[in-house]
């Protein structure tokens, strides 16, 4: 995948300097949550021997993703602190180079589209390969989890119903149904091959016209839940899949790419016994259990924390 072809969600994980610059100081006045054993995330002090600290952007799925870290990392008998709600990866990846931080989740091809915007995308593994050969040498990537956070076509539940599909159902599964459908995403959606071009190119399919909205915002949701859109462009993990009974269609040929999320490290930080407790919860988080996990946070209000020690425990990594 070229740089060309990025999802609307990787933008939003590496913004311009002008973006940090609003991030942190949003961070510094709002401090972090109420969670964290550290006074200020942007200060980049090193971190206390023996402790690791888990990192976190300024989004609600990378505090609980932390949270599910570092409390993996704790059942482990490994001393933890956490630093939420730092900001962009501009931020984030700088203090992993310099040790203040030492375990943050990440999104595998979001991270090599920022350390190399023109590698390919060909394959999870070959995706983890290109990030470990661009990152920090101090840095290193540790197992993907199959839960993947990233753009999707979406449809409604009445039209679901009406046409017959289900989560099994694939995007090719649209060839004959797309002349009568309206898909709604972000204005460039229209024009980008990871968009209305690619989804024709690839799965051959011309919808009946294109609605501008935004980037698997409020304006896409509530068009969507509101049939003025029958598709849309709906991240894998937004909460709203589970409220308004979206169904996201299968992408097999990876148009949009990959977004597997996976613990980046700072090699001299995190002992073997943490690696294997951060490699388990990979091997147990797959997509749909994380759009329930955000659902929990996000739209029943829970504490992230508590959500992941739950999780955890059902896991039987607690």
């Amino acid at each position: 995948m070229t740089s060309t072809a990025k999802s609307s969600r990787s933008r939003t994980r590496h913004t311009g300097a002008a973006a940090v610059a609003l991030t942190a100081a949003a961070a510094l006045l709002a401090g972090c949550s109420s969670d964290d054993t550290s006074d200020n995330p942007l200060q980049g002090e090193k971190a206390e021997a023996g402790t690791v600290v888990v990192g976190s952007n300024n989004f609600a799925e990378s505090t609980l993703l932390a949270d599910i870290y570092g409390e993996a990392l704790r059942a482990k008998g490994l001393k933890v602190s956490y630093k939420h709600n730092i900001g962009s990866r501009e931020t984030t990846y700088g203090l992993m180079k310099n040790g203040s931080i030492t375990v943050l989740p990440e999104y595998n091809g979001s991270l090599l589209a920022y350390l190399d915007p023109d590698a390919g995308q060909e394959s999870a593994q070959a995706v983890n390969e290109a990030v470990k050969a661009k990152l920090d040498k101090k840095l290193t990537l540790l197992e993907s989890s199959p839960a993947e956070d990233k753009d999707s076509v979406s449809v409604n539940a009445a039209t679901a119903k009406k046409y017959g599909l289900t989560p099994e159902s694939t995007l090719a599964d649209l060839k004959d149904m797309a002349p009568d459908l309206v898909i709604g995403g972000s204005p460039e959606f229209q024009t980008r091959q990871l968009g209305l071009k690619g989804l024709e190119s690839v799965y051959g399919l011309k919808f009946k016209s294109f609605k501008a909205l935004d980037a698997g915002g409020p304006l896409t949701q509530a068009a969507l839940a509101g049939n003025e859109v029958q598709a849309a462009d709906v991240f894998t993990t937004d909460p709203t899949i589970v409220k308004e009974k979206f169904v996201v269609l299968k992408d097999p040929e990876n148009l949009f790419g990959f977004a597997n999320v996976t613990p980046l490290v700072h090699k001299d930080g995190l002992p073997q016994e943490g690696v294997d407790a951060l490699n388990a919860v990979s091997a147990k988080l797959d997509t749909a259990t994380l759009l329930d996990l955000d659902a929990q946070v996000q739209l029943e209000k829970k504490d992230p924390l508590d959500v992941a020690k739950a999780w955890l425990k059902s896991a039987g990594l607690d």
